[in-house]
């Protein structure tokens, strides 16, 4: 169903030969082989339902809470687009995250460039799922958790921490 939808929209299927091996933050150009324009048109279309028909992860507001119980700030950083016509990113991420009671600090939309967001606010520890951001991040001193997705799960991450549950975030935490 989902090819199928693609394909009305872009009129083409698109490709996943790269699928699980993906190591950037722009999934959906390489998994289906869209441009920007391509990707753009998806969005215009669908990305208020996809925002809106997220699910929280089994046992995220529980070690979220934990986390922040414990003292540690927490901020939602996400590259989340904010320019989609009719679609309110803030709100919708806001109301997420409040229905499911997941506490933070700050949330921020829009990051296009997460180093930078980490940088400036003294993250010390951040939770991801693109590879490439984690090893960014690696490289100028910021503990990354690389949480395994459909499109990473493939991926060696050596010097990189892998959690594939929140349980596993957690431990990982500890263990940091």
């Amino acid at each position: 169903m989902q090819i199928n939808l693609i394909y009305g929209v872009l009129g083409k299927t698109g490709i996943n030969r790269n699928f699980g091996l993906i190591k950037n933050r722009y999934y959906l150009e390489a998994l289906y082989g869209w441009n920007k324009e391509e990707k753009y048109k998806f969005f215009d279309i669908y990305y208020k339902n996809v925002l809106e028909e997220c699910t929280l992860k089994e046992n995220a507001d529980v070690i979220c809470n934990k986390l922040k119980n414990e003292g540690n700030e927490i901020y939602f950083i996400t590259a989340r687009l904010e320019n989609i016509e009719g679609c309110d990113t803030l709100k919708i991420t806001k109301d997420f995250l409040n229905k499911n009671n997941i506490p933070y600090n700050e949330l921020i939309i829009g990051a296009k460039d997460k180093i930078t967001v980490c940088q400036d606010k003294k993250i010390e520890l951040f939770i991801e799922d693109s590879y490439e951001t984690c090893t960014e991040l690696n490289d100028i001193g910021i503990k990354a958790i690389l949480v395994t997705t459909k499109m990473n799960e493939k991926i060696e991450s050596k010097n990189i921490p892998r959690a594939n549950n929140w349980n596993e975030v957690y431990k990982i935490y500890k263990e940091i």
